[in-house]
């Protein structure tokens, strides 16, 4: 022990009493402690004093929000507003044209032997029974022979008859049922010699909705009793394990409400709806645990109740809002990617991290005092409970004033060692998840073609495989928008003419190319398979060929015409440029404001440096493990899946989002704790061993309860989901075990005072810490001598800095 910690110790067990303490010059008087400073601290004293009136409040918020959001109305995002570009103009002009474009539906007719031709006689009677089986289903218009529009393939086997849904597109996979009925028929009927499937939007919005529509609503269903059981698991009473689940619901329901309210100013998705259910049940378990289970250990050291409830309200509670800002300057980063879906996954979680802060600093307050005791009834038996024997709890507060035990066996046992070697943990941690990122490097993303997303697990998968290998881009065409003055005009029906013929001759197409006009609206609208089919990046080739050459030697030389081309392979492309535009700026957003918020927060150029760097580290190990597992497909079979080559496009940027925001949940809680013990006059490494082992156990409660939950997401069929759970499931693991409980330590430990530092230039900006001095002034009262704290480093350790230039700030209490 150094001469400076015995006299600390040695003043603090005299009782000697102090004019320089936590209290100093606050008009104090020894001995009491200061009114509540902070908007955490003050809001859960003022909710304690008021519980009926803060519960009441937000009942009627909660029941408000769900009753405006439901007289509102949703409105969702309109196809023309999905992303800027050519896809954004040719759903503008079909808009604007009042076209309501009818689903179409395609049956592949193929030979069954190789030697069944389409002009044979069986292959004929095939064709003429498909076409009357589903014209007799009242549900279809405009059902023609591939003897008339040519659809046959090359090599003669397959033929398709086409046809559009009646009706509403909007509802046309609720009504497509007898028209598939029929094709089953025929295909009954003609088994033995001919294949007959049905592929078309209807059909497969029908099939992806029976088949995991159910498996969407039972993961969001499942997610709740998953968490509720662990954290039934980790306090061990049913009465607290409900706490943070109910609280999270009610942000939810509440923020459900706000989304229709918000959507007529920004419209919502369904995508968005969903993530927020997600973050929302993250974020409310989270900040409720770490508030209630902070409350339950200053019980445990023998605290009285309110003051118990104070300490949590300056600590946790602070933690609760420091974290929450920060997750919501994450989410905030998603509005700056010009994609309505981004932004409106981006707002809906803004909002629910919002409203579950908020909750978690002023009705939990008001229940936990409510409650009192009784938050431990439904005790379950042989699970360890928060609530001690009395002489637990004396020993407990005879043997340290620094709080309650909630210490961890396992994390002080690994912290020993680390803090013993912090070089080579250091080295070690680190180099490991370098070595998982570095695959990140060579991360190829796309848009998935159905094949990907979904493999040979549906039917409708195949036959959108054989129709792709019959009419090579047949399953998904380029769409032109033609607009014109007059549709009709030579000119330009001419230039349609060549851009026909062109598609073709360029390579871009092998055809049938077809054209439909929409004479009182001077519209057309062309369609061409483009050679590639299901490559995407063959695909994408022949798209370049129609925009960069075809259009231009065709449409484009005709004056007043507009020509922008869409489709699915259009769409992918667009979107990934588009998202790739979007990441610079959006990366820059998150991680200079994340900056700046810790640096305001604690104090400390060195705590916000590290906190960038380690949660940057954090997401490129989950880049990473994705890239090993779903594009070159190591390990794929562990986790239920397959390499497809890619990563879904949408998935590198908004992983970064949520896991930046998500992580500092981790990481400000276990750093706030640090700092506090530091406050209290212990040393660096020993305010390290005392923050990251009492935090250990509620940060490993919240991290399974995350893995769990996005673990359910990486069971679904969808490749996609599957890549979104297991992505995020694995970078909370990393971040919860391997960045907190090693490299961190390690870093800090190695940093010593050097942690605190905090430049003088630097001074003049807002001091966001002071919250923590409750807890200061609770632990010496009178007796803190005037080295108490970090300001005791200008008189000791802190005096190599200041010769160096670089004195650590004084911790303002």
């Amino acid at each position: 022990m150094g001469t400076t910690e015995r006299r600390r110790r040695g003043r603090r067990d005299r009782g000697t009493p102090s004019g320089t303490g936590p209290g100093a010059g606050t008009g104090t008087p020894p001995g009491a402690v200061s009114a509540p400073r902070g908007i955490a601290a003050r809001a859960g004293v003022w909710s304690a004093r008021h519980r009926w009136t803060a519960v009441t409040v937000w009942v009627l918020f909660v029941v408000l929000a769900m009753g405006l959001g439901s007289a509102a109305g949703t409105v969702e995002v309109k196809d023309s507003e999905q992303m800027s570009g050519e896809i954004s103009q040719a759903e503008r002009i079909i808009e604007d044209g009042g076209l309501d474009e009818p689903v179409s539906e395609s049956v592949l007719i193929q030979g069954v032997d190789s030697s069944t031709s389409a002009t044979d006689k069986e292959f004929r009677a095939g064709v003429a029974a498909v076409m009357a089986a589903v014209e007799r289903t009242g549900e279809v218009a405009d059902v023609t022979s591939p003897y008339d529009t040519k659809t046959i393939s090359k090599d003669g086997r397959s033929a398709l008859v086409q046809f559009n849904m009646r009706g509403d597109p909007g509802t046309s996979s609720e009504r497509v049922e007898p028209v598939l009925k029929a094709v089953e028929g025929v295909q009954e009927q003609h088994k033995d010699t001919l294949r007959i499937a049905e592929l078309g939007g209807a059909s497969m919005n029908k099939t992806f909705d029976e088949a995991f529509g159910d498996d969407f609503k039972q993961a969001e269903i499942s997610a709740v009793p998953v968490a509720l059981g662990i954290l039934l698991i980790a306090f061990g009473a049913l009465v607290a394990a409900l706490l943070p689940v109910a609280l999270a619901l009610t942000a939810i329901m509440a923020t459900m409400g706000l989304m229709g309210v918000v959507s007529h100013v920004m419209p919502m998705t369904d995508t968005a709806n969903s993530v927020m259910l997600l973050v929302g049940l993250a974020v409310g378990v989270d900040y409720c645990l770490f508030y209630l289970r902070r409350e339950r250990e200053e019980r445990e050291a023998g605290r009285d109740a309110a003051t118990a409830l104070r300490i949590a309200a300056a600590t946790s509670g602070r933690a609760v809002i420091v974290s929450g800002v920060t997750v919501c300057v994450a989410m905030a980063g998603m509005l700056f990617t010009g994609l309505a879906e981004f932004k409106a996954m981006g707002l809906a979680s803004l909002m629910v991290v919002a409203v579950a802060m908020v909750g978690s600093v002023t009705v939990l307050p008001a229940l936990l005092s409510l409650l009192g005791e009784r938050v431990e009834r439904g005790r379950v038996p042989f699970l360890n409970r928060l609530k001690q024997s009395k002489k637990q709890r004396a020993a407990t507060a005879a043997g340290a004033g620094g709080g309650g035990t909630g210490e961890s066996r396992f994390w002080r046992a690994v912290l020993g060692r680390v803090l013993r070697r912090p070089k080579l943990s250091l080295v070690v941690a680190a180099g490991a998840l370098v070595a998982i990122a570095l695959p990140a490097v060579g991360m190829q993303t796309q848009n998935f073609t159905l094949d990907q997303e979904f493999g040979d697990s549906l039917p409708i998968v195949q036959t959108y495989e054989r129709v792709n290998e019959a009419f090579p881009g047949g399953a998904e065409p380029a769409e032109v928008v033609v607009r014109a003055d007059d549709i009709n005009a030579a000119p330009v029906r001419q230039a349609l003419a060549d851009f026909r013929a062109q598609a073709v001759s360029s390579g871009a197409s092998q055809g049938p190319v077809e054209i439909v006009t929409h004479d009182a609206q001077n519209i057309a609208i062309i369609d061409v398979p483009l050679v590639g089919g299901s490559d995407q990046n063959r695909a994408e080739k022949s798209l370049a060929l129609l925009r960069d050459t075809v259009r231009p030697d065709t449409l484009g030389a005709v004056d007043g015409v507009e020509a922008p081309i869409s489709g699915q392979v259009a769409g992918s492309k667009d979107f990934n440029d588009q998202l790739v535009g979007a990441v610079a700026p959006v990366f820059a957003f998150v991680v200079i404001f994340a900056f700046v918020l810790m640096l305001l927060c604690f104090r400390s150029l060195t705590i916000a440096v590290t906190s960038i760097v380690l949660n940057l580290l954090s997401v490129g190990a989950a880049y990473g493990i994705l890239t090993i597992v779903f594009q070159h497909g190591w390990g794929a079979s562990l986790v239920g899946a397959e390499g497809v080559g890619a990563i879904i496009s949408w998935l590198p940027l908004f992983l970064f989002v949520i896991l930046f925001g998500l992580s500092m949940d981790y990481h400000v809680f276990v750093v706030s704790r640090i700092r506090e013990a530091r406050l209290q006059g212990r040393t660096t490494r020993e305010a390290i061993t005392h923050g990251v082992v009492t935090t250990a156990g509620v940060v490993t409660s919240a991290a399974v309860i995350m893995v769990a939950v996005f673990a359910i997401f990486g069971t679904l069929s969808m490749q996609s989901m599957k890549q979104m759970g297991v992505g995020l499931a694995a970078a909370v693991l990393i971040d919860a075990t391997i960045i907190r409980g090693v490299l961190l330590p390690a870093i800090m430990a190695l940093l010593d005072e050097r942690n605190w530092y905090f430049p003088r230039w630097l001074r003049w900006l807002p001091d966001l810490t002071h919250d923590e001095s409750v807890v200061a002034e609770l632990e010496s009262g009178p007796e803190s001598g005037p080295e108490s704290g970090p300001e005791s480093e200008s008189a000791s350790g802190g005096e190599d800095h200041r010769k160096a230039g670089e004195q650590p700030d004084p911790v303002r209490v």
